[in-house]
């Protein structure tokens, strides 16, 4: 439709004017006539049956409507205020409709023995029924009025409802909107597309999601903007990696040479799994393109991507180029130095570590020493993206954990050589595929879906506080076979002060049940200085301590083969994924290993699911599935990411079918047509340069 008359400030809206457009700008984020259009009804009433009052019943919990009369109205004094009371009969029986606000503007409004639909929950009382605050509109304007059988409930807010915009007056609204700009929706898809998806016309869509003729008519209009909207948006990232693939040129690593292969041959740790063999030769093969490799790579706790990055990096090596690896925090870029420079050192590959902490003096050195090329491998934070981190030629980026890093950090890695390096990012977060499709739907992504060969599943039990003294028994029992522990509790910020408590606490029972000398216990926090935490660290991967307390600052980074035991304290206070992440801590080794959750006694139903799936299941992929039906996408992704999924009417939890969908015409079309060039696809054409140059997925929709 004419952009111009959807782009209509909301306060020329008939009926709205500038106050109320106030209040719908600022509680609603409606500016546009066209906002208006894209709020769309989060449930519907159904409006079929008009019942009698000789029908109502206490058991009714529902909203229902009734047709009758007002036949007397009066205000009753209260202790608190007053009431307005009126008198409704259906012509045989009577019941009272009761207002405690707005008395005013209704008295002056209602009609007396004039024809209503009342519509609201009923109150029953000795024997009385009531209404409070019943939905009104004379019989007259309920026929003419564009309402359906089926009726939209809009979002609404606390605020909004107090300034007198309700359901009723938003749909008002829509109503006034739809004679403005009826039968105007310009149509994008071909009607090939159309046609085969059987897909409800535009303008039919958006009148039927907002006034459903019928229930089939509803879901069809459902699916056709789900669908449109999961469309649009794969279609943006498919294409962006169409773009990169053929426009932004990278470095062809075509040799596999002497450092790949002398690694391989001699000096691999342990056998390759099948899975690792396919993500590597899927890499090899990106590499060897003249196109830059944006791939994600996908792995669960210890499913081994650190060795599967590092014989990547032997591959940029290999044609003459440095590669770098960046990890969000100094643990975790830690943890990475030691074990690839333990690789690295077989083969002479120089490997350097740059951090926050690294003194003046080593800084200097490491800039030279990457300028002309001696350091091979820099493994670090974010002081990796500073200016003066200049390589003599990077071929190369791996990023670690990446929904850590903002965008603007990660395109600062481009500008690090003429060429932007290829790039792998890690991550050891099962993303659910509907996410990874959402959210790195413009990378080509790779799994490591199997653990290596000798891994035994990590045993996970749930335990009440009360049987606390059978956990006790069980960990001397572990230790007694030389075994070490872990235990963990919460740190959560706004209840620092107590959490620290509740660790001291722990640290100090623990003393007592596991004394010296026949028992060492270390501690580790936030609240430590980094050279103590350090130290209270290597005593435990030294097997110095049996006993590790510590806060979540374990989840990443501590590699401890000889750890059998985690055991979570306080795990209700725990996210799926970080349940999970902590239980990767322990299983590093041939023994059995155990994973032991410590809850109190009154459990919520989300966490006794989340504590089901925990003792159910040791994979990843299906615990992040679970995450995302409790929490929602926003909450697993974290706010860098939330802007990706502010989805309108789409969700990507229960229109998981509809997304495969999307993607996969979203493929077809740009296989036919890479520059929609074709006469039928010229209407999405401009829609999608819309929305391409606004980068909002909502500017092209209406």
């Amino acid at each position: 439709m004419q952009q111009s008359i959807l782009e209509t400030p909301i306060e020329y809206l008939k009926g709205v004017g500038p106050l109320r457009a106030a209040v719908l700008k600022k509680e609603l984020q409606i500016f546009t006539y066209k906002d208006l259009i894209n709020l769309y009804p989060y449930k519907y009433l159904d409006r079929t049956k008009y019942y009698k009052i000789a029908e109502l019943n206490a058991n009714i919990n529902s909203e229902i409507q009734i047709v009758g009369k007002i036949i007397h109205l009066k205000t009753i004094e209260q202790k608190r205020g007053k009431r307005l009371v009126a008198t409704f009969t259906d012509g045989f029986n009577e019941m009272e409709l009761i207002w405690f606000q707005g008395f005013k503007w209704i008295k002056e409004n209602l009609q007396i023995n004039q024809p209503y639909v009342i519509f609201g929950k009923i109150n029953h009382f000795n024997g009385t029924f009531s209404m409070p605050h019943p939905e009104m509109e004379l019989l007259e304007e309920h026929k003419k009025s564009m309402k359906t059988a089926l009726q939209p409930v809009y979002p609404s807010t606390e605020k909004s409802a107090q300034k007198n915009i309700s359901n009723r007056s938003i749909t008002k609204m829509m109503q006034q909107v739809f004679i403005e700009t009826h039968h105007l929706f310009k149509e994008v898809f071909p009607e090939n597309l159309i046609n085969e998806l059987r897909l409800l016309p535009k303008n039919e869509a958006f009148f039927n999601i907002h006034f459903p003729k019928s229930a089939e008519l509803l879901n069809r209009a459902q699916f056709r903007l789900k669908f449109e909207e999961l469309f649009f948006i794969q279609l943006q990232l498919l294409s962006k990696n169409v773009v990169r693939k053929h426009k932004i040129k990278g470095f062809a690593f075509s040799q596999v040479g002497d450092y790949f292969n002398t690694f391989y041959h001699e000096h691999l740790p342990f056998p390759l799994t099948n899975a690792q063999k396919r993500v590597l030769k899927e890499i090899r093969t990106d590499m060897a393109r003249e196109a830059q490799m944006n791939r994600l790579l996908q792995g669960d706790v210890g499913a081994g991507k650190t060795i599967v990055g590092f014989m990547t990096m032997l591959l940029a090596l290999d044609n003459g180029f440095q590669a770098c690896l960046m990890a969000p925090t100094e643990i975790l870029a830690n943890q990475h130095f030691i074990g690839i420079q333990e690789m690295a050192d077989k083969i002479g590959v120089n490997v350097a570590l740059l951090t926050g902490s690294t003194k003046t003096k080593e800084r200097n050195q490491i800039h030279e020493d990457l300028l002309n090329g001696s350091i091979h491998i820099l493994i670090g934070t974010h002081a990796l993206l500073e200016d003066k981190v200049q390589f003599k030629n990077l071929g190369l980026s791996i990023i670690d954990e990446q929904h850590r890093f903002g965008v603007e950090q990660r395109s600062k890695m481009w500008k690090k050589n003429t060429l932007p390096p290829h790039v792998l990012v890690m991550t050891a977060t099962p993303i659910p595929r509907t996410l990874a499709m959402s959210l790195y739907g413009d990378l080509d992504v790779s799994v490591i879906d199997e653990l290596p060969p000798g891994r035994k599943p990590i045993q996970t039990l749930h335990f009440f506080e009360s049987r606390r003294l059978q956990v006790l028994h069980f960990i001397k029992q572990e230790i007694t076979k030389g075994r070490q522990i872990y235990i963990v509790y919460p740190l959560i910020q706004e209840s620092e002060k107590m959490d620290y408590k509740n660790l001291m606490d722990g640290y100090e029972a623990i003393s007592r049940d596991f004394p010296l000398p026949e028992y060492r216990v270390s501690i580790v926090h936030g609240q430590m200085h980094p050279k103590d935490k350090d130290a209270e660290m290597e005593r435990f991967v030294k097997g110095e301590t049996n006993i590790m307390i510590a806060t979540t600052v374990i989840e990443v980074g501590v590699n401890v083969p000889n750890a059998s035991v985690m055991i979570i304290e306080s795990a209700e206070r725990f996210g799926l994924s970080q349940l999970h992440q902590l239980r990767g801590r322990v299983g590093r080794g041939a023994e059995q290993s155990y994973c032991i959750l410590m809850t109190g006694d009154k459990l919520s139903n989300d966490t006794k699911v989340r504590m089901e799936a925990m003792c159910k299941t040791n994979d990843g992929f299906e615990i992040s599935e679970i995450d995302l039906k409790l929490r929602g996408p926003g909450d697993i992704m974290g706010t860098q990411q939330s802007g990706v999924l502010n989805l309108q009417i789409a969700d990507l939890v229960k229109d998981q079918e509809i997304l495969k969908l999307a993607r996969h015409k979203a493929i077809e079309l740009l296989k036919s047509d890479l520059n929609l060039e074709k006469p039928e696809h010229q209407a999405l054409k401009i829609a999608f340069e819309l929305l391409a140059r606004k980068n909002n997925i909502w500017n092209y929709i209406s």
